[in-house]
């Protein structure tokens, strides 16, 4: 990782606690406390990345326990009483609640954040007593890591970092968009076409083609459009994709957690669809795909600016290893850091390269929007491709369940992204709902048209990554099937440059109650 990664994350190391000792910031990593060094530095030296500090032989820690969010400390989980049990399992309930289907459990960890350990005895029950707590409340775990501490004991103790996930009911699966940006011939479609369907690429493309959409496309192998593609991970955090002949209403059936993944365009000519795609589509994290061979080239600095400037929080990944020398992945993820520190980013780097990396990485990326997760892999070798799985698997949300609560509380308000005409279905529309909940069977008007008019529709059926939904609730993507609605009297949102700034007008189903025109 990158030294000033490293100093406030660790090493990533799992050697023993001389590797663990690190400065901790909030969220889950493990350290001990520095302190700074009494040598006398120069002038020039003194910055926020002076690195002169020695530990002292204090305890490690943790940032002490928050009572709101999904996030649990447990010093010891062992034969607790029936009303023990019935507690615990109420906290736990929780803890789901507040990550939305997710939590993290500190085993070993007391509420002040001390991380005293466990013996391995001790340690098996707690785990074993959290699963017992997790078959009750209806959810699994997944066990992170482990880590050994050692603060003056001559007896070996750990601390585990457990996850915690819901397992699916009525299609309330966590849902997750992430936009993929980059240069054109960077790969992007390749890795969304390997993540998806589980395959190897051939080195010629083949894993993109179920990606793409127009024949224009399969012949140069460029995207011009957007398109959708899913990636499940079930309670126990195991891949659900394609890879077993499964349709998308399978993933989604047995899938806890979904990451959709909205596919752009690299080309300069077609950067209006790419913008399009990010701001009317609300992704909730960017990844940018560099190629190793080429490092940052083309419209690659323009998609991290336009994500930049719309707050959207990025991760990146190098592709195409395979073809090039580690020299030359190495020159390209010096390139990438060196943009990355520049003031107009002050982002700070995290080069992922192991599971540990993974890990801490997604616990820090959405917490603190400084860092930048960089993750190098090939799709013909599959090398490091594990490792983006681990840090999809574990990326929390951006909400918390109150802010959820909150926009589901209001009235109901959707934006039209898009609009199509199925047979025997008759005028569809997507986009996401904003606010409020929306049923099969509801009574919503829709406008403003181009003369300010405003028209009521039923919702004739819901469909969330093509399968059908019965309740859909703010911040959810879906499909809505208006039956013999007026095409015409559609619109998707619009995008003005006005003082080279982005205006967006929305075009908008909501309860009548929000409607200020005519209808």
């Amino acid at each position: 990782m990158d030294a000033r990664v490293s100093e406030l994350f660790g090493s990533g190391n799992d050697s023993g606690s001389q590797d663990v000792a690190s400065n901790v910031l909030p969220g889950n990593s493990y350290g001990v406390a520095l302190k700074k060094s009494c040598v006398k530095m120069h002038k020039k030296s003194k910055s926020r990345f002076a690195r002169n500090f020695k530990p002292s032989n204090n305890p490690p820690y943790l940032p002490p326990e928050a009572e709101e969010g999904n996030i649990e400390y447990k010093l010891k989980l062992i034969n607790p009483t029936q009303y023990r049990f019935e507690h615990l399992a109420t906290q736990m309930k929780w803890r789901l609640q507040e990550g939305r289907g997710e939590a993290v459990y500190q085993i070993g960890v007391e509420d002040n954040g001390i991380l005293a350990g466990l013996s391995e005895e001790d340690l098996r029950t707690s785990l074993n007593t959290l699963h017992e707590l997790a078959e009750k409340v209806g959810a699994d775990i997944t066990v992170l890591r482990e880590r050994e501490v050692d603060f003056d004991s001559d007896v070996p103790r750990k601390i585990a970092e457990v996850l915690i996930r819901k397992v699916p009911d009525d299609q309330q699966f966590l849902d997750l968009r992430v936009a993929v940006i980059g240069n054109v011939d960077s790969g992007k479609s390749t890795l969304l076409g390997v993540l998806t369907q589980g395959e190897l690429d051939n080195g010629r493309g083949r894993a993109r083609l179920n990606l793409f959409r127009h024949l224009h496309e399969i012949q140069t192998g460029r995207t011009s459009s957007i398109s959708f593609e899913i990636l499940g991970f079930n309670s126990k955090g195991e891949v659900v994709n394609y890879s077993e002949s499964r349709t998308a209403e399978e993933i989604c059936e047995s899938a806890s957690k979904m990451i959709t993944f909205i596919d752009l365009a690299g080309h300069h000519k077609y950067l209006k669809t790419t913008i399009f795609g990010l701001t009317s589509y609300c992704p909730d994290f960017a990844m940018l795909v560099v190629s190793a061979n080429t490092g940052i080239a083309g419209t690659t600095r323009e998609h991290l600016g336009i994500a930049m400037a719309l707050k959207v929080p990025i991760f990146i990944v190098i592709s195409k290893v395979d073809l090039c020398m580690r020299a030359t992945v190495e020159r390209t993820v010096r390139q990438l850091e060196r943009v990355l520190k520049q003031p107009g980013c002050n982002k700070v780097p995290m080069v992922v390269s192991s599971t540990d990396d993974a890990v801490t990485a997604a616990q820090q990326f959405a917490q603190s929007p400084n860092i930048t997760p960089i993750f190098t892999l090939s799709c013909v070798t599959g090398e490091s491709l594990d490792l983006i799985k681990v840090f999809l698997n574990i990326i929390p949300p951006l909400s918390n369940s109150k802010e959820q609560e909150e926009l589901m509380q209001q009235l109901t308000e959707f934006q039209v992204d898009e609009i199509y005409t199925v047979p025997e279905v008759g005028t569809v529309v997507g986009g996401t709902l904003s606010s409020g909940i929306c049923r099969e069977g509801d009574d919503l008007v829709v406008g403003p048209t181009d003369s300010g008019q405003f028209h009521k529709l039923t919702i004739e059926s819901i469909q969330r990554n093509r399968s059908a939904c019965r309740v859909l609730r703010a911040g959810q993507a879906a499909t809505l099937a208006l039956g013999n609605f007026e095409r015409s009297l559609l619109r998707k949102v619009r995008l003005l440059t006005l003082s080279f700034s982005l205006y967006c007008l929305p075009f908008l189903i909501f309860r009548e109650k929000t409607c200020k025109g005519t209808v």
